[in-house]
């Protein structure tokens, strides 16, 4: 079968590989809808030291049960339409012995550490697949982001009420606002492309800027309750500490190449006793997010700008790359 594999550093390659053979344990999916991901873009520069080379990329899709081992242990059934948790814990270790199974130190991850979804098979371990009713395959393949942002809400602790700053509005950023304005907090979204912005909107924003000013001295009051950080470089996330008014909490969400710092003044996170908070992928996420994408109170599927073949993966990260979209989405 054809696949999109990481082959060599800067480079994403249509290669041929075999279908993947169904072990005790493990269910055999046929992909329906695989999105592209920005963690993909660091893959593909290196910028991922715990990817395997010569992966097959894609850990946020959604596929039809076509087989099933019959050692294997699963509610599933041959023909369900069902989403795939892409982190696989060792279940064993001091981590996921005190439910922090995603902080495991071998943690497989499907698309990246093993092959995943740009493909038109992938075996997946039972705990893994989550079955979905009533949504489309293209949105059934948002369960994965969808989930890694429960969790970055769930980290922000927001009340009814706050006011919340949301940096960026990618695909995670506009998740996050969907999220937290549901939960009753008012939401400013800040983001430079006019269409982002306007999307922001859509997803429950409140108001947008290109341009984040607070007002005033955050130790006098001014600034946002939680400020989440949805875009990953150190700019913004250096920003992102001087709009969260004291006794605020700072977000980090967005992915930071290795190696990138970001200067904070101790003084200043003490006299404003700020909080600030990482996330890292989506502990016990996936059954949420897989039910608030079939409840319907937002319209995930205007997420997903674009839709490509699999034989057409070059125009699709052609268009992922160069930002012209939001989520770009493999049918293969």
């Amino acid at each position: 079968m054809t696949v999109a594999s990481w082959e060599t550093v800067g480079s994403i390659s249509m290669v041929q590989k075999p279908v993947p053979e169904l072990a005790p344990g493990n269910v055999l999916i046929r992909v329906a809808a695989s999105g592209i991901c920005g963690t993909d873009l660091h893959i593909c520069k290196g910028e991922t030291p715990h990817a395997s080379n010569q992966v097959t990329i894609g850990h946020e899709f959604s596929g039809y049960v076509e087989a099933i081992h019959p050692e294997t242990v699963t509610e599933a059934k041959v023909g369900d339409l069902v989403a795939i948790d892409p982190n696989v814990p060792c279940n064993q270790c001091m981590f996921c012995r005190t439910n922090k199974y995603h902080l495991c130190p071998t943690l497989r991850c499907i698309g990246v550490t093993c092959n995943g979804g740009m493909a038109k098979y992938v075996a997946a371990p039972s705990s893994a697949v989550f079955v979905t009713q009533g949504i489309s395959p293209e949105v059934a393949s948002l369960a994965e982001p969808l989930s890694c942002v429960v969790h970055a809400v769930d980290t922000g602790a927001i009340k009814s009420g706050d006011r919340v700053l949301v940096i960026g509005a990618g695909p995670i950023g506009l998740m996050v606002t969907a999220l937290c304005a549901t939960g009753g907090a008012r939401v400013t979204v800040a983001e430079l492309n006019p269409m982002r912005r306007d999307k922001a909107t859509a997803f429950g924003a409140s108001a947008t800027t290109d341009k984040v000013d607070i007002g005033g001295d955050p130790v006098k009051g001014f600034g946002y309750d939680v400020v989440f950080e949805c875009v990953g470089l150190a700019a913004t996330m250096e920003a992102a500490l001087g709009y969260a008014k004291a006794g605020g909490t700072v977000v980090w969400v967005g992915v930071a190449k290795p190696g990138v710092t970001v200067p904070v003044s101790p003084f200043d996170v003490y006299r404003r006793e700020l909080t600030i908070k990482s996330t890292y992928t989506n502990p016990y996420g996936m059954a949420r997010a897989v039910r608030i994408l079939q409840d319907g109170k937002v319209d995930w599927a205007q997420l997903i700008s674009h839709t490509f073949a699999l034989d057409d993966f070059d125009s699709a990260w052609a268009v992922f790359t160069q930002n012209s979209g939001l989520k770009v989405c493999i049918k293969p």
